[in-house]
C-alpha cells in the first residue's frame, strides 16, 4: 500500500469546524494533522474512531460500527477498542501496513472547561514499532528510506527497536535484490520516484515530498543527531544520495516518536563487497527463511534456530542472509565453534542464555521513554546473568569468545540502580503502582505506609469511640465506594453523638462519619493518588538515568546475540553431524558426501535414508551438466551445494564429510517455474530475465545453479538457448556451474568444451514402478523415465499407453530426427505456405494403427518378425 506525504502538520488543510460540536471540533482538528492515518482518540477506557476512520477500522478489525449523536447535522459514525486491549488491534493494523496516530488525554477532567485537552502522543507505523507486543521477536523490523540521484540509489535503513542505522549506495538495477535482502517493513520514497521493484513489493510505502530529501537539511539533521561537525568520521561524506535518504528517515522517525532518539548514536556504511551476493531469486530458491510457498518452515532457518534468546534468533536470520566475504572473520566463528565443542561449555552457556531477556529492544524502549516496569525488571535479571556468562567463557581460548567476554561486562551503575529502584516483580503497568521498590524513596514509603497501616488507627479509633459513646457494638470499617465509616444498629443510632453525621442508611444499620475520621479518610485516599504521582515521577527519573548507559547496554546486547548464535551453531553441528569447512587459496569447490540440510531431516523423519553426494568444481571442471529423471534429485543436489557454501561463509559448520572451498563472490540461481502476472511477464520471460542477470553478473568466482533452461519455449529454441547459455558460462563467465537439463542432446557439449563434464542421477525400473537412486554418477543418463514418473503422478493408464506408442514411433523415426538438425527452423514471423505433410513410413503407419494392449504374446512376436521383414524391404 502507498500513503501520500503528510507527516508535517502544516501540509494538511484544516476543515471548516464551526458547525460541529466542541468534541468533534477537537477531533477533526487533530485528524486534519494526520489525514493519512487512523486516529485512535482516547475517551475514558476506550480508543474511539469516528467517521471514515470508524468505517475503515470496523472493516479491517472486525469491530462493531455504531452511530451515536450527531454533529453538523449528520449522525456520527463510531467504532472503538478497549484501552487495555488496544495492543492486539494495533498489531493487526501494523501487519496490514496501516499507520495509527495515538491521541491521549493530557488535560485534567476535573478542571477542564469543555472537552479535555488531547494531543497525539505517538504514531505507530509498520517500520517504527518498538512495543514487544507489536513485533515478531525473531525478526528485525526495518524502516528503509530510498532516494535516487545521479544514477545512484541511496539507501538508509533503521531498526528503531535496536538503534541500528545503516547507509549504502547501489546501482539502480540492484534495488530488487536489496529489497529482498533487507526485507523492510516500511519504505520511505520521494513522491516522484518509480522503480519496477516497488510494484512487486507489498510493503507499506510512504510517499514524501521531494524537498524532504534535501541534502543540506539531511546533513544538518544527521550532524545534530550525532553531535558531529561533518560526516567524515562515518565514512559517508561522499554518499550524497544515501545522506539524503538518511535525513528524511530520521525526520520521519522523530515525527512519529515525538521524542529524542538517544539510542541512535552512530551509523555505519555497508558495502556490497562485504557479503556474498545473493540476488532475490537465489534467496527464494534456497528457502533460507521462507519456503517457495511463503511458509516459515521447513527452511534452513527453522532447522538451525535453536537460539535461546530473541536477540540470537534475529542475529541468526541476519547471518544467514549476509554470508561474509571476509574469510578471516568467518574462520573466527569456525574457531569459536570448535572451541565450544572441545570444552562442551556451550551447554552451560545455553542454560544461562535462556534467562536473558531481549536487552536490545528493552534498551531501545528505555531510550524512547516507553519501557514498561516488567521491561526494567527483566533487564535487571538479564544483566545479572552476564557475569555468569563471562565466568563460563573464561577458559575458552578462541579469539572471538575472548572478545565477547569483554563486551559482556554489564554497567555496574545500571545493575545497582535497577536492583534498588525497581521491585523484583513490579506491576504490569505503571498506573497500577507497585513498581518502585520499598526503601528507594522515603516520601513514597511514607505514603504507602499511610495506605497499608491504617488498620491500627482504625482499631484504636474504634476502641476510643466505644469508650467515649458507651456504644459497645459500633464498628469502624472501610469500603471502596463509601470510604471510612462508623456503623451501628438503628436502635443505637438514636444515641449517636451530635458530631456524628449520617453517611448511609441501610435496612438494619446506620453509618456515620466524624470530622476526625473524615480527615483521616482524606489523608489515606489522597495518599494513594500522591503515591501514584510520586511513583510515576521516580520511574521517569530512573528511565532518564538509564539513558546514560544506552551505548553500553547495546554492546551487551550484541555480545549476547553473537554468543547465542555461536552456541546454536555448536549444538547443531553436534546434533546434525556437521563438519568444519576448510577455506583454501586454490580455486574451486570440493565436497565429499554433501547433504541437503533440510531435505535430510525430512527424509529421516519419514524413515528414509538420505543419499549423500560428492561435488568437484574447479577451473578445469567448471560446468557439471546434470541429467536424470524428474524426482531423481537433481534440484536437491544443486541446492545442497549452494547451501553448503552459504553455511560455510556464514561461519556455520556444514552437512558433509569434508568440504574445501576457494574464494566465492556470489551465489546465483535460476530454478523453478514461476510467472509474474502483475508485471505482465510469462514464465519463460521470468526465466530469461533471471538467466540474463546471471550472464551479466557471474564471475569466475561465482557459484551458478541453472535448472531446465529453455523449457518454456519450443524444443529447438530451448535447446539452442540452453547450449548458448552453457557456452557463455564456460567461455566468458567461467563460473562454477551446476546445469541441470532434460535435453539429452546438450550432453554432447563435453565434446566441444574440455572444462565441462557430464554427471547424472540414475533410476532403475522395478516391475511397473521406478526406484530413484539419488546417487550422482559420472557420465550422462541413458534414459529419462518421464513416462514412469507420469504414471507415479497418477496419469490415467490410457494416456500412459498412448504416450508409450508415440514414444516408440518417435524412436523408430531416428533418421527424420537426425535430419531435423540440418533443416533450419521456420521463423514464426515469416509468411510461407504450409508444406505438404510427408508420407508416413509404412512400418510406422502399421505400428500407429495397432492396439498393442490387445495383442497376445504369440501375436506380438509374429508381428515383430513381420515388421522387421517389411523394414528390410523398404
Amino acid at each position: 500500500m502507498t500513503i501520500a506525504p503528510s507527516f508535517h502538520a502544516a501540509s494538511a488543510a484544516a476543515p471548516n469546524l464551526e458547525s460541529h460540536t466542541p468534541m468533534m471540533r477537537q477531533y477533526l482538528g487533530l485528524k486534519a494533522q494526520h489525514p493519512d492515518m487512523l486516529l485512535f482518540y482516547r475517551m475514558g477506557d476506550f480508543y474511539e474512531l469516528f467517521f471514515e476512520d470508524a468505517e475503515k477500522a470496523a472493516r479491517l478489525l472486525g469491530i462493531t460500527l455504531t452511530h451515536r449523536g450527531s454533529s453538523n447535522g449528520q449522525p456520527i459514525k463510531m467504532a472503538g477498542v478497549p484501552y487495555h486491549a488496544a495492543e492486539q488491534y494495533l498489531a493487526k493494523l501494523a501487519k496490514m501496513g496501516e499507520a495509527v496516530a495515538i491521541c491521549e488525554q493530557v488535560g485534567d477532567p476535573a478542571t477542564s472547561k469543555g472537552p479535555v485537552a488531547r494531543e497525539v502522543a505517538r504514531i505507530l507505523t509498520p517500520g517504527t514499532l518498538t512495543d514487544a507486543a507489536l513485533l515478531d521477536e525473531s525478526r528485525d523490523n526495518q524502516l528503509l528510506s530510498i532516494f535516487q540521484a545521479d544514477g545512484v540509489v541511496g539507501l538508509a535503513r533503521l531498526n528503531l527497536a535496536s538503534g541500528s542505522f545503516i547507509l549504502s549506495e547501489i546501482a539502480v538495477g540492484l534495488l530488487a535484490q536489496e529489497l529482498e535482502r533487507i526485507a523492510p517493513s516500511e519504505m520511505l520514497l520521494a513522491d516522484d520516484f518509480q522503480h519496477h521493484a516497488l510494484n512487486a513489493s507489498k510493503v507499506a510505502k510512504r510517499r514524501l515530498s521531494a524537498w524532504q530529501f534535501d541534502f543540506d537539511s539531511a546533513f544538518a539533521t544527521l550532524t545534530k543527531q550525532f553531535n558531529t561537525y561533518d560526516m567524515n568520521g562515518f565514512g559517508c561524506a561522499d554518499m550524497r544520495p544515501a545522506i539524503c535518504a538518511a535525513g528524511a528517515l530520521l525526520d520521519y522517525v522523530k515525527h512519529t516518536q515525538r521524542t529524542t532518539l538517544p539510542h541512535i548514536n552512530a551509523l555505519s556504511v555497508e558495502t556490497t563487497s562485504a557479503y556474498l551476493q545473493l540476488d532475490a531469486a537465489t534467496r527464494r530458491n534456497l528457502e533460507i527463511d521462507l519456503t517457495l510457498r511463503g511458509e516459515a518452515s521447513p527452511t534452513l532457518y527453522s532447522l538451525l534456530n535453536t537460539t535461546q534468546t530473541a536477540m540470537g534468533a534475529r542475529l541468526l536470520r541476519h547471518w544467514l542472509h549476509h554470508p561474509l566475504q571476509d574469510r578471516n572473520l568467518v574462520m573466527q566463528r569456525h574457531e569459536a565453534i570448535a572451541d565450544l565443542m572441545q570444552t562442551n561449555q556451550f551447554l552451560n552457556l545455553r542454560h544461562t542464555l535462556n534467562s536473558v531477556a531481549d536487552i536490545e529492544r528493552i534498551t531501545a524502549r528505555v531510550a524512547l521513554k516507553t519501557a514498561r516496569p516488567r521491561d526494567l525488571s527483566g533487564l535487571a535479571v538479564s544483566l545479572q546473568q552476564l557475569p555468569l556468562l563471562q565466568a563460563q567463557l573464561a577458559q575458552q581460548s578462541a579469539n572471538l569468545l575472548q572478545t565477547l567476554v569483554l563486551s559482556l561486562a554489564p554497567p555496574a551503575a545500571v545493575l545497582g540502580l535497577l536492583s534498588t529502584a525497581i521491585k523484583a516483580e513490579p506491576s504490569v503497568v505503571l498506573r497500577e503502582g507497585g513498581v518502585i521498590a520499598d526503601g528507594y524513596d522515603a516520601e513514597l514509603d511514607e505514603l504507602r505506609a499511610i495506605q497499608t497501616n491504617h488498620g491500627e488507627f482504625l482499631l484504636s479509633f474504634e476502641a476510643a469511640e466505644k469508650e467515649r459513646t458507651g456504644i459497645t457494638n459500633l464498628k469502624v470499617e472501610y469500603n471502596s465506594v463509601h470510604g471510612f465509616y462508623i456503623e451501628m444498629s438503628r436502635t443505637q443510632a438514636e444515641s449517636a453523638p451530635a458530631e456524628y453525621r449520617r453517611r448511609q442508611t441501610l435496612k438494619n444499620v446506620e453509618r456515620f462519619i466524624t470530622p476526625e475520621l473524615k480527615a483521616f479518610e482524606d489523608k489515606v485516599l489522597s495518599a494513594n493518588d500522591r503515591a501514584l504521582a510520586r511513583e510515576k515521577m521516580l520511574y521517569e527519573q530512573v528511565l532518564a538515568e538509564l539513558g546514560q548507559y544506552i551505548s553500553a547496554l547495546q554492546t551487551n546486547a550484541g555480545a549476547v546475540a553473537t554468543l547465542d548464535v555461536l552456541c546454536c551453531f555448536t549444538e547443531r553441528a553436534i546434533s546434525l553431524n556437521y563438519v568444519a569447512p576448510m577455506f583454501t587459496t586454490e580455486a574451486g569447490i570440493e565436497i565429499v558426501n554433501g547433504r541437503h540440510p533440510v531435505v535430510e531431516q525430512i527424509s529421516q523423519a519419514s524413515g528414509q535414508p538420505f543419499i549423500a553426494n560428492d561435488v568437484v568444481l574447479s577451473p578445469y571442471r567448471q560446468l557439471l551438466l546434470i541429467t536424470g529423471p524428474n524426482m531423481g534429485g537433481k534440484s536437491t543436489f544443486m541446492r545442497q551445494t549452494a547451501l553448503i557454501v552459504l553455511l560455510a561463509y556464514c561461519g556455520c559448520y556444514v552437512p558433509a564429510t569434508s568440504v574445501k572451498i576457494g574464494e566465492i563472490d556470489r551465489i546465483m540461481t535460476r530454478i523453478g517455474a514461476s510467472d509474474d502476472l502483475a508485471g505482465g511477464r510469462s514464465t519463460f520471460m521470468v526465466e530469461m530475465t533471471e538467466t540474463a542477470n546471471i550472464l551479466h553478473n557471474a564471475s569466475d568466482k561465482s557459484l551458478v545453479l541453472l535448472d531446465e533452461i529453455g523449457r518454456g519455449t519450443s524444443t529447438f529454441d530451448g535447446l539452442s538457448l540452453a547450449w548458448a547459455v552453457a557456452k557463455q558460462l564456460l567461455e566468458k563467465n567461467r563460473a562454477y556451474t551446476l546445469f541441470a537439463t532434460h535435453y539429452f542432446e546438450l550432453t554432447r557439449i563435453v565434446d566441444e568444451f574440455k572444462y565441462a563434464a557430464n554427471v547424472h542421477l540414475d533410476a532403475v525400473e522395478h516391475g511397473n514402478s521406478i526406484v530413484f537412486m539419488h546417487k550422482v554418477e559420472e557420465g550422462a543418463v541413458n534414459q529419462s523415465y518421464g513416462l514412469q514418473v507420469a504414471q507415479l503422478a497418477g496419469i490415467p493408464k490410457p494416456v500412459i499407453s498412448a504416450a508409450k506408442r508415440k514414444l516408440a514411433q518417435l524412436e523408430l523415426n531416428q533418421v527424420a530426427s537426425q535430419d531435423a538438425s540440418t533443416v533450419p527452423q521456420v521463423d514464426m514471423f515469416m509468411h510461407t505456405e504450409p508444406a505438404a505433410e510427408a508420407p508416413l513410413h509404412p512400418v510406422l503407419a502399421e505400428l500407429e494403427s495397432l492396439q498393442v494392449d490387445d495383442l497376445t504374446p504369440k501375436q506380438a512376436l509374429d508381428l515383430l518378425y513381420h515388421l522387421k521383414a517389411a523394414a528390410n524391404q523398404v
